[in-house]
């Protein structure tokens, strides 16, 4: 077993397995443009050796959104490019199954990055939610057709147009997480989870999840209309507000 620390990430190698921990305590684990980068360098390794994949927050919460600093920086051509799309849809198509352990707040892209995973299971504090239109753009990675296949078309219309945010019992209840265990045993309880899959077939894991999967969403139309989005002014308007009002806190 060993462990190596990057900027934004912990990543811990094991037999098995691999243990990813965002690691941004000053951004509430904020996907960064540096941590797609390395969940990229981690997604490349379980495609040349597959393994069970576990990924968690630092710090009792997983990730409180994408970064809004470099959202708003970015334009047409970046939403194009599918910068966050790109890698969740790669975290999708891992050979292994994928567990995120939510516990704490799981907001915009760090939802995205939730649901893009096989399994979830969550700590009584986890909230999920997507606010993005409230930014002026939408939850472009995943969650306006990944979200409907999790908790159907009803609960994800009340998550992505009405603002609504599932907290642990109701996310247990629309069938998004696993279960709910109590946050001193949340890894404890996810590593069991992966322990029961581990004692599986790998091939047949492999084999199943492709089954599972097929056929998946193309996330080009995301892009597309991210793309319109990230022109407006009344995307730029929302979040320079939204960090003027941080930046007074």
């Amino acid at each position: 077993m060993s462990a190596t620390s990057h900027e934004t990430l912990l990543v811990e190698e094991r037999d098995d397995r691999v243990v990813v921990t965002l690691h941004r305590p000053e951004a509430r684990n904020a996907i960064s443009g540096q941590m797609i980068a390395e969940l990229h360098e981690v997604c490349a390794e379980l495609e040349r050796d597959p393994k069970l994949l576990l990924l968690t927050g630092h710090g009792r919460v997983f990730a409180g959104g994408a970064d809004i600093a470099e959202l708003l920086r970015r334009g047409r051509d970046e939403a194009l490019q599918g910068i966050n799309s790109r890698l969740f849809e790669r975290v999708r198509r891992l050979p292994m199954p994928t567990v995120a352990a939510v516990d704490g707040w799981a907001l915009g892209g760090g939802a995205e990055l939730a649901y893009a995973c096989d399994l979830r299971i969550a700590g009584p504090d986890a909230v999920f939610g997507n606010p993005e239109p409230g930014l002026g753009i939408l939850a472009a990675a995943g969650a306006c057709w990944r979200l409907p296949e999790l908790v159907g078309e009803s609960v994800a219309k009340q998550v992505l147009l009405a603002g609504r945010n599932l907290d642990a019992r109701a996310a247990l209840a629309a069938g998004l997480v696993i279960d709910v265990v109590p946050a001193e045993k949340l890894l404890d309880e996810a590593h069991a989870l992966l322990d029961r899959m581990a004692r599986s077939s790998a091939t047949a894991l492999r084999l199943t999840k492709l089954v599972v999967d097929w056929p998946g969403a193309h996330p080009v139309a995301d892009d597309l209309a991210q793309a319109v989005l990230f022109e407006g002014e009344d995307k730029k308007d929302r979040m320079s507000r939204f960090l003027e009002k941080r930046s007074r806190k």
